[in-house]
């Protein structure tokens, strides 16, 4: 096995805070001599969501089994994954805002055709849904629980309560025209082709302050394991959560 040195585009702070959490949950759990450190822990945690690199490649890398990789990976996504905002905490920093921006993707994951619940009729792959919150200028403030690629947004929208969050505390919110009927709070663009005058200008107004919100979705995605899960599907909400709280820490 030939083993070379890699590079990962994340700043020390990164490395910092999750090697910290390490240090406490293994005194919590009085945690015995392990073969790597809570900085080497961190690091390989970080290649495998940033680089999206496998268990097999990163075993080889750090010198450990496949086994302990796997287990050293879950454990620390676990707990990133604890301290992802919940929607509720979210609004508090959506209050001090001018407004949020709603969007909804669907994350692709390694699935066969039987999985129809998974495939997403619109982006034409299998893959999870999930809802993402940005402020005005496209920073991420929340992320939701992953729902099957299927699910439409205003459903996955409606499913997590986020309009009736935005609606309870007062919050305007940005959306597409997937979420039409969604409550006063959500506003969306006029539907229908050829619009002329005022309808053309609202529309087009509405997709400038719209589009910063891809910000937040291409910050997620810049994280390359959510480009392709290969996990199970029931892993992919913590791994969201754990990349939302890096983002947010950093």
């Amino acid at each position: 096995m030939l083993v070379y040195p890699s590079a990962i585009d994340l700043s020390s702070r990164a490395l910092q805070h999750l090697s910290g959490l390490l240090a406490v949950h293994r005194r919590r759990i009085g945690s015995r001599w392990r073969r790597l450190t809570c900085s080497r822990q961190a690091l390989l945690v970080l290649a495998h969501l940033r680089c999206g690199d496998t268990y097999a490649r990163l075993a080889a890398g750090f010198r450990i089994g496949i086994a302990t990789a796997y287990r050293y990976i879950r454990e620390a996504v676990d707990l990133l994954a604890a301290l992802a905002p919940t929607l509720e905490q979210a609004m508090a920093t959506a209050r001090k805002k001018a407004y949020v921006i709603l969007d909804g993707t669907v994350l692709p994951i390694d699935r066969i055709a039987a999985d129809r619940p998974f495939y997403s009729g619109k982006k034409k792959h299998h893959g999870m849904n999930v809802q993402v919150l940005a402020d005005p200028a496209g920073r991420l403030i929340w992320a939701s629980d992953a729902l099957p690629g299927s699910t439409h947004d205003l459903t996955a929208a409606r499913t997590h309560g986020i309009p009736a969050v935005l609606a309870a505390d007062d919050v305007k919110c940005w959306a597409d025209k997937a979420y039409q009927g969604a409550g006063p709070a959500i506003r969306v663009p006029i539907r229908g082709k050829h619009l002329r005058g005022w309808r053309r200008r609202h529309n087009r107004d509405h997709a400038k302050i719209r589009s910063l919100g891809e910000r937040a979705m291409a910050t997620l995605k810049y994280w390359r394991l959510l480009r392709k899960l290969r996990c199970s599907t029931t892993r992919t909400t913590a791994v969201v959560r754990a990349v939302v709280a890096l983002e947010l820490a950093s």
